[in-house]
């Protein structure tokens, strides 16, 4: 497996000199590349100028956390692997650090044979995401294409636009479209989680510092707005920004310009901002834990992204996609109806991250089978199925929801089998071909088909 570590870069976080030493000895010898840090801000210095493949981190470290570390080298490298290591293995920290996206925590003290079987687990797991193209934007339900028309309209303006829904949805994702379809697609789009980010360095992060702004400070670094010139910046979880930095962050807007922290001269900035939010957060003006100027400020076109559980149509389309981009090494030719049926009936609070992650687990369950109810976790399998004709508001969907997605998905493969020719995607599905047509019209099934 030498190989296929030529090249592996890894970053190496701990306090502790013997450990530090230690780790980044076993994986030299074993052919990975590495660079080591002994706090944050030193390894966030090397990350703002350096990718890697794999990040090892100390939960506790002197001047903050290994998971603020994950948080934030996810937002800038979100295809690089995660592992913690630490002494002080709490389930909070763990599960935190693997909500994410940490592969594997190893606690101290461990051997050298422990720690190489960690980090193996890790590059494995790593090689099997990237077979998977969740970044690809689907597209299939009227609320999705509502969505998709209102990026489209305010993608040919320079305005501030504000990106609201729940965790999961694809904020990051329809900024990333916002910008592709924008007259600055020729310049660069930089993401931050201005709520991740611990507050002593969101400063530093969005405007740059220069050499000697504070210890560790070695070297004049540019910050997010300069690294996104001529281009966007996303900024995710503009909510949890304090107010301080709120204050800095309304300045910078209204003056287009920003100052470096430890810095007197100011730099003129040309950079589109689209911020995202998972909170009220015009319930947070009215209580005021969020500067209403601001609130307007970036709040000029807000796009509103629908949770999966409301628009059930796009479920088996991602599911689709998410099995063509992981199928490669594994197989699951195919759903069970049983299947299928679990997956439009349950609420996804998780939205279409969790989704993603629930296709590749069974995808690996299954092998090269088919894949069916008992490949999903627990409390998808034993959803409350009979309950499907609660509200909306509970977390179900309706029963003629679910059929129409199940319709849908049967005439859309019906077709795809038939190349497109709708008679005989009729005959395959037992209807007339009226009978195909008028279906298709209902449920907005309005490909170029032919025949």
């Amino acid at each position: 497996m030498n190989g296929s570590r030529r090249g592996y870069r890894v970053l190496i976080v701990d306090d502790e000199p013997k450990t530090l030493e230690f780790v980044k000895e076993v994986l030299t010898s074993k052919g990975f590349l590495c660079d080591s840090a002994s706090d944050s801000r030193q390894a966030l210095s090397k990350l703002r100028v350096r990718s890697y493949h794999l990040l090892i981190t100390d939960v506790r470290l002197p001047d903050g956390s290994g998971i603020d570390i994950i948080r934030i080298a996810r937002e800038k490298h979100p295809y690089m692997a995660a592992m913690v290591i630490t002494g002080f293995a709490s389930i909070e920290g763990i599960k935190e650090a693997m909500d994410l996206g940490a592969m594997d925590y190893i606690p101290k003290p461990f051997s050298m044979d422990e720690l190489l079987l960690a980090v193996e687990g890790v590059v494995k797991k790593q090689r099997l995401r990237k077979h998977s193209s969740g970044k690809t934007l689907i597209v299939n339900s009227p609320e999705m294409r509502k969505v998709m028309d209102l990026v489209e309209k305010v993608s040919i303006t320079d305005s501030t636009v504000l990106l609201s829904g729940e965790s999961g949805t694809g904020k990051e994702m329809i900024a990333r479209a916002l910008h592709r379809m924008s007259r600055r697609s020729a310049g660069p789009f930089v993401s931050v989680n201005s709520g991740g980010i611990p507050e002593g360095l969101l400063e530093s992060e969005l405007f740059g510092h220069v050499k000697g702004a504070y210890t560790g400070a070695y070297s004049t670094t540019i910050g997010h707005f300069q690294a996104a010139e001529g281009g966007t910046l996303f900024m995710d979880e503009i909510g949890n920004m304090s107010h301080p930095m709120q204050v800095k962050l309304l300045r910078a807007l209204q003056e287009r310009e920003i100052t470096p922290v430890g810095s007197t001269a100011s730099i003129p900035i040309s950079t589109r901002l689209v911020s995202a939010t998972n909170s009220n957060i015009r319930m947070q003006v009215e209580n005021g834990s969020f500067r209403r100027d601001l609130y307007y400020r970036l709040n000029v076109f807000e796009i509103r992204i629908p949770a999966l559980r409301e628009r059930p149509a796009d479920i088996i389309p991602l599911v689709e996609h998410f099995l063509t981009g992981i199928r490669g090494p594994f197989g699951g030719e195919k759903l069970t109806d049983e299947a299928i049926t679990s997956l439009l009936t349950y609420s996804w609070p998780g939205n279409v991250r969790e989704l993603e992650n629930v296709i590749e687990r069974a995808l690996i369950l299954a092998g090269e089978g088919a894949i069916k109810l008992e490949h999903f976790p627990d409390w998808i399998a034993e959803f409350p199925g009979n309950d499907i004709l609660q509200t909306e508001a509970s977390g179900m969907v309706h029963l003629d929801v679910i059929v129409n997605s199940l319709e849908r998905h049967y005439i859309r493969k019906a077709l795809a089998s038939s190349g497109g020719i709708r008679s005989k995607a009729a005959r395959m599905l037992g209807l007339k071909r009226t009978t195909l047509l008028a279906r298709m019209k209902k449920l907005g099934i309005v490909e170029g088909w032919k025949g």
